[in-house]
């Protein structure tokens, strides 16, 4: 390393570092030398992803190319996976390559910032609902999701399809949704729809008008709610946790994610269920040169939803910290908004919107998270702004 150089690693391609990248893009502190290590060229905008799903998007037009990105910021990309740190040695460890043989890599920082986001393990899933890694769809990693989407369509064109989406959070609510527009508009007839909730209420963390306002839904649309766990899966049937069978051809699982086992191996101070414990700055609180947010976070000051909302604005203060923190200056404490505008969309053409206690629905809603979402997109995609690349000249040189 050249003297002078510091080094940034930003593990992960989530929606903070997409913001990052883009404003090292403008101004990058000559002395700063960054790597994004990513396993995918792109990240898909879970907020996009219910409309790809009911077919009003197109799988390209969720996803954020990484590399212009990272070109244009002077940084570079190593598509490999994050699987341990070194906090010592002040080392991350990468995995590229194909699965079945890997490729390690020990890259080393000045400074680190995760944002990794949430994973289903598939050996952690198998312990409380055996048969679901090889028998469910799994909505995360969510660009793993979109790939194989498809196949659960191209089965709703042969013939009519049980479909369950198990966990009923606001991706579990918006997916059925969006499954069932898009088999009932488009798709073989005859299809029917369920949502597992798991024992517990639809949308239980929501307030109670919005909670009724997504069950009036989801009975207009004949979606059948069952409130019991999912306690197996296996080809075509769903066990329930009250001794019951669900005949499924497509169980979609969508419960919450939990951070990465690998990270109860490192030093990081973290919480009981291996959260990486940050400060009101997005800082490790017990190594200040390692930054942390999204849904591998969790802030030790203040209590937050755990939701896209909160990781996009997330962006700007890790950024401004993170140079802070190259520069020496004084890093600038985030605090996050009490309230934030919430919406869950009920297929393509409909939302429900709430804010703090307020909440309404109706064609306006889905226009106005469509619109959000696409701004969101032309904001991050740079190759739709870069000019071309000059064209190659023939002939020798003289």
């Amino acid at each position: 390393m050249q003297s002078g150089i510091k080094k940034l690693i930003l593990a992960g391609g989530g929606h903070a570092h997409v913001h990052v990248l883009s404003q090292l893009a403008e101004q990058r502190p000559a002395d700063l030398d960054v790597i994004l290590a990513s396993p995918y060229p792109w990240q898909t905008y879970s907020g996009m992803v219910p409309g790809f799903v009911a077919g009003r998007y197109e799988a390209h037009e969720c996803q954020i190319p990484l590399e212009p990105l990272v070109k244009a910021a002077g940084a570079r990309w190593l598509p490999g996976r994050v699987t341990g740190i070194d906090a010592q040695s002040q080392a991350v460890r990468v995995e590229t390559g194909p699965a079945h043989s890997p490729e390690e890599h020990a890259l080393y920082y000045d400074r680190l910032s995760l944002d990794i986001g949430g994973v289903m393990e598939r050996d952690r899933l198998e312990q409380t609902i055996p048969g679901a890694a090889s028998h469910a769809l799994l909505v995360r990693p969510i660009e793993v999701f979109a790939t194989l989407w498809p196949k659960v369509v191209e089965l709703g064109q042969e013939k009519p399809v049980s479909l369950a989406v198990i966990g009923a959070g606001a991706a579990g609510i918006e997916l059925v949704f969006a499954a069932e527009q898009r088999f009932r508009q488009t798709l073989h007839p005859g299809s029917r729809f369920t949502l597992v909730t798991g024992g517990g209420e639809v949308a239980e963390h929501y307030p109670a008008g919005v909670r009724k306002r997504i069950l009036r839904r989801l009975r207009s649309r004949g979606i059948t709610v069952l409130r019991e766990a999912c306690t197996a899966i296996s080809a075509g049937q769903i066990q329930l946790s009250g001794g019951a069978s669900l005949a499924c051809d497509a169980p979609v699982l969508a419960v919450p994610t939990h951070a990465p086992g690998w990270l109860r191996e490192t030093d990081l101070a973290l919480t009981d269920n291996g959260l990486v414990q940050v400060n009101e700055f997005q800082q490790s609180v017990s190594h200040p040169n390692i930054f942390a947010v999204g849904d591998v976070s969790h802030r030790v000051d203040v209590q937050h939803p755990r939701s896209g909302v909160f990781a996009v604005r997330a962006g700007p203060p890790l950024h401004q910290n993170l140079m802070a923190a190259h520069e020496g200056t004084p890093l600038k404490a985030y605090q996050p908004q009490k309230h934030s505008l919430n919406l869950i969309s009920c297929g393509a053409g409909h939302a429900i919107a709430s804010y703090g206690p307020f909440h309404a629905e109706g064609g306006w809603a889905w226009l106005w998270k469509d619109h959000i979402d696409r701004a969101f997109m032309e904001r991050y995609t740079l190759e739709k702004h870069l000019p071309p690349e000059p064209a190659e000249q023939g002939g020798e040189e003289s």
